[in-house]
């Protein structure tokens, strides 16, 4: 995913945060915010250290990033997301994070239903 498709400042990180409406399941937290004037999607990624080492924090990130650049056709453009990893994100594999990151960007309400 190229970098201006991502959140970096801290205070972009603050901003979606202050104004978002959130969405939760067991392994993700999706903080979204409406950016009518953006020509594509951005997203912020957060996992903490309760979900383990660096080595493992950083391979929950490139599966998120990889689960989202598979789903880019899908994602409307003027969104910025945050996503943050829970602790049960840890030793998942891809596909099975992948379907909890459709799963609560289904209850988000910002990929929709199969069969709507």
């Amino acid at each position: 995913m190229r970098k201006t498709f991502r959140i970096k400042k801290p205070e972009e990180f603050q901003h979606v945060f202050n104004k978002h409406r959130s969405v939760a399941n067991k392994y993700f937290i999706v903080y979204q915010m409406d950016k009518p004037e953006q020509k594509h999607f951005r997203v912020g990624l957060s996992v903490s250290k309760k979900v383990g080492k660096a080595h493992e924090r950083v391979w929950v990130k490139r599966r998120i990033r990889q689960s989202l650049l598979e789903l880019k056709p899908e994602l409307p453009q003027e969104l910025d997301l945050l996503v943050i990893a829970r602790p049960a994100a840890a030793h998942r594999s891809q596909k099975f994070l992948k379907n909890q990151m459709i799963h609560v960007l289904k209850l988000a309400k910002i990929l929709k239903e199969e069969n709507e």
